[in-house]
């Protein structure tokens, strides 16, 4: 018994060809199936093109746009979220803060109480036998809200003299430093000690206020040279 076989149709190119090279360009409705085929899907496909350059290209720059735009928006909600939950935390990290700049500002003298601590450094360094040649109070140095009294002194007395008489300063109630200290011999086979001692007091509000407005004054004429 002999197996049927089928054979695909052979397909002249040919013909094909002559199809499209004897085609009519002013009465296309004479074409050929083939080159009536060929035109409308290249119509179809350049109106597709059109459509998305002139339609779509549009539409995808806005969706995007709007996809970055919703990207940041949810970005800053979870920074918002973050900040409101961490908020109780900042509350008392700030209350904390607070505390620690009033005792730090307690142990800063005020106009009034300023006489008194220099009486009481000088009476450290005589309760330890320590006698004062110097002692100098010099112009203060205005800070934002503190201002700085140097104070130069000279001291004469012994080595163990001075160093119980530098504890004794460093347990006053008051911030008092000593600094650029230099010691030496004398003559009568005693230490002599040259020093700055700073102690600092608070601003009150009328110097605070008149602090601020030169500070903003400088910097408005550093401004105006610039």
């Amino acid at each position: 018994m002999k197996t049927k076989t089928t054979s695909l149709p052979k397909v002249d190119f040919q013909a094909i060809a002559d199809d499209f090279r004897y085609l009519n360009p002013n009465d296309p409705s004479v074409w050929p199936l083939i080159p009536k085929v060929t035109l409308l899907f290249g119509v179809f496909v350049v109106l597709m093109v059109a459509g998305w350059w002139f339609l779509w290209s549009d539409q995808l720059v806005e969706l995007e746009g709007k996809q970055k735009e919703e990207e940041t928006l949810k970005q800053q909600y979870l920074d918002k979220k973050k900040q409101a939950v961490n908020l109780d935390l900042y509350i008392e990290q700030l209350a904390e803060i607070d505390r620690s700049f009033g005792a730090l500002l307690k142990q800063l003298p005020n106009k009034s109480e300023i006489e008194a601590l220099l009486i009481e450094v000088n009476q450290a360094g005589l309760g330890r036998g320590l006698q004062f040649d110097l002692f100098r109070p010099g112009a203060e140095v205005v800070k934002d809200f503190y201002a700085e009294l140097p104070i130069s002194v000279k001291i004469i007395g012994g080595y163990h003299d001075f160093g119980a008489f530098a504890a004794d300063i460093a347990k006053l109630p008051r911030i008092v430093t000593i600094n650029n200290i230099s010691i030496s011999p004398n003559k009568d086979g005693v230490l002599g000690l040259d020093a700055i001692t700073k102690t600092f007091r608070y601003l009150d509000e009328e110097e605070v206020a008149k602090q601020k407005k030169a500070t903003q004054g400088a910097k408005a004429t550093q401004g105006a040279k610039k």
